[in-house]
């Protein structure tokens, strides 16, 4: 009989290849766990998804109480479903009078088209602007606003009209004009390394959008739900989209993402065409009640405003580490850059090994991010920090 390994190997397809994958067969809060009983201290939380940690009980009840009332019905739009209604409510109540209107989707790359077939109605212009080294997801309309042509270039002609700026540079931003549609940005760039905007940026930024009339949209798929310190990072910013996509923590582990606008702007997916944007299982019931438990774990249990005060403990404890470069971080989100001599893949390879789960960058080739769920605990902050300082003290290459 194959291993689970062969049948991996053998019928999945994988958008990369992994010599010596560990086989999951259990979590639980910050930890994985493996079919060997091996335990390894997720610093990853599946790319900011498991922001309340594994099989938190409060999300694990939520899912089995709706498993018991009905799971898909119909597509969305045409019953009222009390896990939607209940979460876009709860939802509105944490966002400003611009976005109290959700359209729920499957994912993170969902929400971005959406969110560009929605600024493409309302503007009727083609036009489209995004960063580079932004990362926004793998369908056609989200690679086309990529911002990194290594991961788009074998799949073009992809759509016409768009341009990437230079993040933090105020002086490209007179290139939006009356011609552009939108601009997509996401408002810290995740995957280029956890890249903070400047002082003034998303101000001036908004300032030409509004000049031209651009809508502005905020990504905040990766580090929406409380991983920046609030709910969503444009709280800090003070600067508030015109629509804003969310995804990966919303779903409290289950698959779901939105984007949010004004009622008035999400009323043009409802005429000329009818059915303007449609989804089979998206604002699915299951993944709707996971959301609205997670929401409540998050706001409840004061996650999110705890979230500073232990990525700031991490921060001090591996700041001054000699293979450490530099720290980027926002709330309970770093981005680790190492020296330029380090092998990093070495190092995330020698990481696991001492059963510490981190993972490299897209964008970024001498960094790696620290991204535990937000349950992480003090003592257990302690406790991996040890091991991480062990396993880098422990590491050894040639130069």
């Amino acid at each position: 009989m194959l291993s689970n390994r062969q049948l991996f190997r053998q019928y999945l397809g994988l958008p990369s290849i992994v010599n010596d994958p560990v086989e999951i067969v259990r979590a639980s809060g910050i930890y994985l766990y493996d079919d060997e009983g091996e335990e390894y201290v997720d610093l990853v939380s599946g790319v900011s998804v498991s922001n309340t940690g594994h099989l938190h009980p409060h999300v694990q009840s939520a899912i089995k109480h709706q498993l018991d009332k009905y799971m898909h019905t119909m597509v969305y739009g045409k019953f009222v479903q009390s896990p939607q209604v209940k979460l876009a409510q709860q939802l509105a109540v944490q966002l400003p009078e611009e976005l109290q209107s959700i359209f729920f989707v499957n994912s993170g790359s969902e929400a971005i088209e959406g969110a560009l077939k929605l600024a493409k109605r309302i503007t009727g212009r083609t036009e489209m602007i995004s960063f580079k080294n932004a990362y926004h997801g793998g369908t056609a309309g989200a690679l086309s606003m990529l911002g990194h042509e290594g991961l788009k270039g074998a799949f073009r002609p992809l759509l016409p009209a768009v341009k990437h700026l230079e993040f933090n540079n105020f002086e490209q931003l007179n290139q939006i004009t009356i011609k552009t549609a939108c601009v997509l940005v996401e408002p810290i760039q995740a995957e280029a390394g956890i890249i903070l905007p400047v002082d003034g940026f998303l101000k001036a930024l908004r300032n030409r959008c509004d000049k031209t009339g651009t809508l502005l949209i905020f990504d905040e798929i990766q580090m929406g739900f409380g991983r920046t310190g609030s709910l969503f990072a444009f709280q800090q910013l003070d600067v508030v989209p015109d629509i804003l996509c969310m995804a990966k923590a919303m779903g409290g582990g289950m698959p779901l993402g939105a984007f949010a606008a004004s009622r008035i702007m999400m009323k043009a997916l409802t005429f000329n065409p009818e059915l303007g944007h449609i989804t089979t299982f998206g604002g699915h019931p299951v993944s709707c009640a996971a959301a609205l438990a997670s929401l409540e774990v998050l706001l409840n249990e004061k996650l999110i405003e705890q979230a500073d005060a232990k990525g700031s403990v991490f921060e001090q404890a591996l700041q001054d580490h000699p293979f450490v470069k530099t720290i980027r971080r926002k709330g309970l989100m770093l981005g680790i850059e190492l020296q330029p001599n380090l092998p990093i893949g070495k190092l995330l390879k020698h990481l696991q090994k001492h059963h510490l789960i981190v993972d490299q960058f897209l964008f970024h080739e001498h960094a790696f991010r620290i991204a535990p769920p937000l349950t992480i605990t003090s003592d257990e902050i302690k406790k991996v920090v040890a091991m991480i300082l062990e396993a880098l003290n422990t590491f050894e290459f040639k130069m």
